[in-house]
């Protein structure tokens, strides 16, 4: 009885200690930890955004009807350096990344194909592939299940399991961002196969949500992650809606963000939901070769969003990015900006000891996956300059 008791009040005990477990913000020590706007903040004036009027742009991007370029100029079809900019490569730069291939036979005598994909990140639950849910993957998969050789449709069928082709993909999008040049790859024996038919394939498999942008045969030795040499990615924030006035400065975040060009830096406190083996050391190490933003007028033409609405272009090419390092440093820099920090202020956070030190990730809603390169990284591939 008298253990029961002592249990009880235990229970009592640890209960009473939940409920007044304060989560404490990262005391920042510079002059402006005064001016610096807590989690909270920073999390209700990012998401009280006109998100709508830019998910509907992605969407007429993916369609083809409108390609990011228009942001800075015209609406209409992608010039030359939109088409450089969402996957458009010669096979010589695939061929130079995944070096020489000779024809060999046997288990090698395979057929793999590079898969160009634009996607819109509001229609589905992310790319990787999860039981009962929409996702990219699972539907790109199923589709590529009809080009399956016989002796790998049979293994399936014998264990039960659907016949779906395997893909790989150079990088995985959360739920809610968008794709305008994802690439992945698949490979089968059959002979009969062409690259038509899988663009046709996929195309057929959600219209308006799901495009192909280019399929090509390529060597064996090809994987678009590990041959990828940078990522591009692209990040529309609204300067419109919400209850609190914009109070920062997008040259003042271009000017954050210019500091991280040409260094190889340590962006372990930018992410989040890393494993514990990846929090530390060189798989923290990214190196940036292009950081900018810019102001720019976003295209709306249906009922919801009305007239061209303010935003803000963030524009990030790296060898590599963190989970959801792309989002904390759009929300950070937005963060400092409005603080009026110093402009060496994200190396600052780089020496921090808590990842509170950054900002929560913006939205899913304005991230963009814009290329995969496997070639060298060229400044001119960029829309900001």
């Amino acid at each position: 009885m008298e253990d029961q008791i002592n249990n009880n009040n235990n229970k009592h005990v640890i209960d009473n200690e939940k409920e007044e477990k304060l989560y404490a913000h990262y005391d920042h020590s510079d002059p402006f930890a005064r001016s610096r706007w807590t989690a909270r903040e920073c999390y209700d004036f990012m998401y009280r955004r006109r998100w709508d009027c830019v998910s509907q742009f992605y969407s007429r991007v993916v369609d083809g009807s409108l390609s990011l370029s228009c942001l800075f100029s015209s609406p209409g079809s992608p010039d030359e350096r939109e088409s450089r900019c969402a996957g458009f490569e010669d096979l010589e730069a695939v061929a130079e990344a995944t070096g020489k291939h000779r024809q060999r036979g046997g288990r090698w005598a395979r057929n793999t194909f590079r898969i160009g994909v634009a996607y819109h990140g509001g229609s589905f639950d992310g790319w990787q592939k999860q039981p009962r849910l929409n996702t990219v993957q699972g539907l790109i998969e199923r589709m590529l299940g009809r080009f399956v050789d016989e002796r790998k449709a049979q293994q399936l069928k014998e264990r039960s399991l659907p016949v779906e082709g395997c893909t790989n993909v150079a990088g995985r999008t959360d739920k809610g961002v968008t794709a305008l040049g994802q690439v992945c790859s698949f490979y089968t024996w059959r002979k009969d196969i062409k690259c038509d038919d899988i663009e046709d394939t996929i195309n057929s498999a959600a219209p308006g949500k799901l495009r192909t942008i280019f399929v090509s045969e390529v060597p064996r030795t090809f994987h678009p992650n590990f041959s990828a040499k940078w990522r591009h990615y692209f990040y529309i924030f609204p300067l419109s809606g919400g209850d609190k006035p914009n109070s920062f400065s997008v040259s003042k975040v271009n000017n954050l963000l210019c500091q991280l060009e040409g260094q190889s830096l340590s962006y372990r406190m930018f992410a989040r939901d890393t494993k514990a083996s990846r929090s530390i050391g060189p798989p923290t190490e990214c190196f940036i070769f292009h950081a900018r933003a810019v102001e720019a007028r976003l295209p709306c033409t249906n009922k919801v969003c009305g007239e061209e609405h303010k935003v803000m272009c963030v524009e990030l090419v790296a060898n590599r990015f963190l989970r959801k390092m792309v989002r904390v440093l759009v929300a950070t820099s937005i963060r400092e900006a409005a603080a009026g920090s110093d402009c060496d202020a994200l190396l600052n956070l780089m020496d921090a000891t808590c990842r509170r030190a950054t900002a929560p990730p913006a939205p899913p809603d304005g991230l963009c996956l814009a290329d995969v390169g496997y070639r060298e990284f060229r400044k001119e591939d960029c829309l900001i300059h």
